[in-house]
């Protein structure tokens, strides 16, 4: 039975959103924080039909650290951590959500993403993983596991290949969940990567990036809006020099003409861009405690065809 159909919302939520970089990765912790994360999500709820995608960078990199020290069983593989991953972080989210919205069903789907095998960025591990780490610890767990690390700001984090999303495979699970009423958590960790063969899907090594993986099911879905929450309050002009800015409001027009980082809100800003062109919704950019006031475009970044008078 469908219920009354608000707009749709989809809101991606960042890994270290619910760890924090340079906290502890206990259970206990990470609860606190989705606690945080489901009050504004709990918020959004009462204008939108809402889906929520979750990164899993530093839960997945624990997983492996954890997968990797029993030596009586081969690691297992990144594509089956992240199914794991999406267990334990849509449980937490699922039960700190329901808590607070006991009349909302609040489902969590295992979902896959297929990717292009292709794709050259399997060659090109990117995406950080796990915990920081000073540069010895990383050089003697590069020598041991023959993990890739880089830098990542005055410390050192494992990287993984991220590909290209290309195609949601649950896709109408997902949009029956929606039409039923449901608050649906899904693609987490950017979804599980998965490449199609002729004898069917088979996981792969590697992150799918969760940003990129909520824009692609915004546009599968043609939502009217897509919110990514992250550890900036804005997009900023001219970041970390005496001019910078934060930018209130734009158009895919103006962004394309500008550059940023492209290991933070370089990405971000691309898929927002893309579904905004493509679907003529809006999207936001911004903190965890400024979700619903980022869509009035009273904080954040608000991204339009058309920008707010």
């Amino acid at each position: 039975m469908k219920t009354e159909m608000k707009p749709t919302l989809v809101v991606a939520l960042g890994g270290n959103a619910l760890l924090k970089r340079g906290e502890p990765l206990e259970a206990a912790i990470q609860r606190k924080n989705i606690d945080l994360a489901a009050e504004t999500i709990a918020q959004l709820t009462q204008r939108w039909r809402v889906v929520l995608v979750h990164g899993n960078g530093p839960q997945v990199g624990l997983l492996a650290l954890q997968n990797s020290a029993y030596t009586g069983v081969t690691p297992y593989p990144l594509d089956v951590l992240g199914a794991e991953s999406q267990g334990m972080i849509g449980y937490m989210l699922q039960q700190s959500l329901k808590n607070r919205l006991p009349k909302c069903e609040v489902s969590v789907l295992l979902t896959q993403v297929a990717v292009d095998p292709a794709d050259p960025a399997l060659a090109n591990p990117t995406k950080y993983i796990g915990p920081v780490y000073d540069q010895p610890q990383a050089d003697a767990l590069a020598a041991e596991k023959g993990w890739c690390f880089k830098a990542d700001g005055s410390y050192f984090r494992r990287v993984v290949p991220s590909p290209q999303p290309m195609r949601i495979v649950e896709r109408d699970a997902i949009e029956a969940l929606l039409q039923r009423g449901h608050l649906v958590i899904c693609n987490g960790g950017g979804g599980v990567p998965v490449v199609e063969q002729a004898d069917g899907f088979h996981g792969i090594e590697a992150v799918i990036d969760k940003d990129l993986s909520a824009a692609l099911l915004a546009r599968q879905l043609e939502a009217d809006a897509l919110l990514i929450l992250t550890d900036a309050d804005a997009v900023y002009l001219n970041w970390g020099t005496p001019e910078q800015r934060p930018l209130a409001e734009a158009t895919p027009q103006q962004l394309s003409g500008l550059t940023f980082d492209a290991g933070s809100m370089g990405p971000k800003i691309a898929a927002c861009c893309r579904f905004v062109k493509t679907c003529n919704g809006m999207a936001g950019i911004g903190s965890l405690a400024d979700g619903p006031a980022i869509l009035l475009g009273e904080r954040g970044t608000l991204i339009r065809n058309d920008p707010l008078q």
